[in-house]
């Protein structure tokens, strides 16, 4: 991959992580949490993708559709998992 597509990637990724953040709402390590599972996300589901030898949407070096794909799932799967309390105190 070249230096353009990488950038162009966090750019992609960065802006799924706002524009989740604008939707889902909350503080700056929240938005931080966001920015973090879309690049993990976005990365994951790009070396899936070569992995198995699929190419969905290819825009250049870049697996644009699975990757985005693993961003977005990243995403919520994160999210949901953030937001679990731990109930405190013991029951026993």
């Amino acid at each position: 991959m070249t230096l353009p597509t990488i950038l162009f990637a966090l750019l992609i990724t960065l802006f799924y992580g706002a524009l989740y953040h604008l939707i889902r709402g909350g503080g700056f390590w929240r938005l931080f949490l966001y920015f973090s599972l879309s690049i993990l996300g976005f990365i994951a589901g790009h070396l899936f993708g070569i992995w198995r030898g699929w190419s969905f949407i290819p825009l250049g070096a870049l697996n644009f559709g699975l990757s985005s794909l693993g961003s977005i799932l990243f995403l919520l799967v994160g999210d949901w998992l953030s937001r679990i309390e731990v109930p405190q105190g013991s029951k026993v």
